[in-house]
């Protein structure tokens, strides 16, 4: 009997190697199962690793058009402000001879002028005339005078250099022009150098303006301090010409 079981197995040895074929086909089913799973990890990884980045390029993207959009609009406004103010340190030396002008002009008692002869009437003319022209040449290239008698004092604009009892005045009204200020554009090219009045009633304030409609906004407006030391407030006009 044994001799024949030997035999059976000898002849059928696919039943005898059965169950463990079943078994190495379970584990390579789940080690194929795990490799999946393995895989599709990884590509998720991927994939956000893939997304960061292109969130990051995009990113830098956006900040280089910010960069290059205010770099065109800051080349834009230096090309504006060249043409506009280049000729300030020219114009500042021009100043200089018309002061000259003026103080010769000055010099001149009006008595003297009224009994000088021709000659020196013809020359005083031309002096006057050579000074109106300067300041209409100046006028072109867009330098104003600043002349504020009676107005009221502006430490933006003007350089206090005494202050003028008068209590028939608001404090802080320019009661004298001792040299002329100029302006180029919206910058001060040289303050005006004035005599401010002080002790006198307060400045009226300034009216107010209808308020603005809805989705409007009103800029603020900013006034010098009337109480303040006018020697201290002319130190405080724009020299960015």
């Amino acid at each position: 009997m044994m001799s024949e079981d030997r035999k059976d197995e000898n002849q059928h040895p696919e039943a005898t190697n059965a169950p463990s074929r079943d078994a190495e086909a379970r584990i390579d089913a789940q080690a194929k199962a795990g490799q999946s799973e393995k895989s599709l990890y990884d590509q998720a990884d991927e994939f956000l690793a893939l997304s960061e980045e292109n969130q990051d390029l995009k990113n830098r993207l956006l900040l280089l058009a910010a960069d290059m959009e205010n770099l065109r609009r800051r080349t834009e406004r230096e090309k504006q402000d060249s043409a506009k103010y280049a000729i300030s340190n020219f114009a500042r030396d021009v100043l200089t001879i018309g002061d000259s002008l003026t103080r010769a002009l000055q010099a001149i008692p009006a008595e003297a002028r009224e009994t000088a002869d021709e000659t020196l009437k013809s020359l005083l003319d031309g002096v006057e005339m050579t000074e109106r022209e300067m300041i209409n040449v100046l006028s072109r290239h867009g330098v104003k005078i600043d002349e504020p008698q009676g107005a009221k004092f502006d430490p933006n604009l003007h350089q206090a250099i005494f202050e003028v009892e008068d209590p028939e005045l608001p404090a802080g009204t320019v009661t004298e022009v001792v040299q002329s200020g100029y302006v180029i554009g919206d910058r001060v090219l040289r303050p005006a150098m004035v005599g401010v009045s002080k002790g006198g009633p307060k400045a009226p304030k300034p009216v107010a303006f209808d308020e603005p409609e809805v989705g409007t906004r009103s800029e603020p407006t900013s006034e010098p301090s009337v109480n303040s030391d006018p020697a201290d407030m002319g130190k405080n006009f724009d020299r960015s010409a």
